[in-house]
């Protein structure tokens, strides 16, 4: 079976999708889906992008199946580290994602950004804290949406060039293949002119560098976006020779087409 990794629904605080909605929209692709709410705690806005995870079980749990599995999408910062192991290491998710959302305790979508910093500085800064909680984050299963800046730079160009920032996403790449994580290839933006290109290299690259598998996901908050390009996503696997798997238990599993 197909899944889509990359789901949120009302436990996310940015999402109004019903756990139903999204069985619904998934039984109608014929996917599987891992639900990964939010869970920031170093959001500016304190207690924004958090939820009662005994909760998320509780109400959920009676929905798991082979088709519906739970996760977390857990933002990563270097002032959290420890706590954020402590949650993942006391529920029973299947699936943790790994993402930067934040930077110097400013959010990535702040239009402040790219008032302070020219693209070139901005996106330097952020592959500078990927790669610093990447080190610290070895309990991630795998590393969400590498290209997450591109939606919300207010530049003439947002899109993420390998070339341009090379060294900087070698050191990214590197450390995840190093550590046996997966990355993201998030269909989000797969549907964009030119989005599919110029990510191509990063991915080819990973795998340049020893990195086997990717997680897709379509970053899914409306019933609508679920599934969305994950064929996309596939295709770039497969161009890049890597394996797609999804989680189970925190273990990963080959997906198939």
């Amino acid at each position: 079976m197909l899944f889509d990794t990359h789901t949120h629904t009302t436990f996310s605080s940015d999402s109004l999708m019903t756990i139903a909605e999204a069985q619904q929209a998934a039984g109608r692709h014929n996917l599987g889906i891992i639900i990964t709410e939010h869970l920031d705690l170093a959001y500016p806005e304190p207690e924004l992008f958090t939820f009662n995870i005994e909760h998320y079980f509780t109400a959920y749990g009676p929905h798991r199946s082979d088709k519906l599995l739970l996760g977390l999408e857990l933002g990563m910062s270097d002032d959290c580290v420890e706590t954020n192991r402590q949650i993942v290491a006391a529920y029973p998710f299947d699936f943790v994602i790994g993402s930067i959302h934040v930077i110097e305790n400013m959010d990535i979508c702040s239009e402040l950004f790219c008032e302070t910093w020219t693209k070139k500085e901005l996106y330097q800064q952020y592959f500078k804290a990927m790669l610093t909680c990447l080190k610290q984050y070895d309990f991630i299963d795998s590393l969400g949406h590498i290209d997450f800046i591109c939606r919300y730079a207010q530049f003439d160009d947002p899109e993420l060039y390998y070339f341009d920032f090379q060294t900087e996403i070698d050191l990214v790449l590197s450390q995840l293949a190093e550590a046996g994580q997966a990355i993201e290839i998030n269909t989000r933006r797969l549907g964009l002119s030119g989005t599919k290109e110029a990510l191509l290299p990063i991915y080819d690259r990973f795998r340049e560098l020893g990195g086997k598998y990717v997680t897709i996901g379509s970053d899914a908050h409306k019933p609508q976006n679920i599934g969305r390009d994950l064929s996309i996503g596939f295709e770039i696997a497969e161009t890049c020779g890597l394996t797609p798997v999804y989680y189970q238990k925190r273990k990963p599993i080959k997906l198939t087409r």
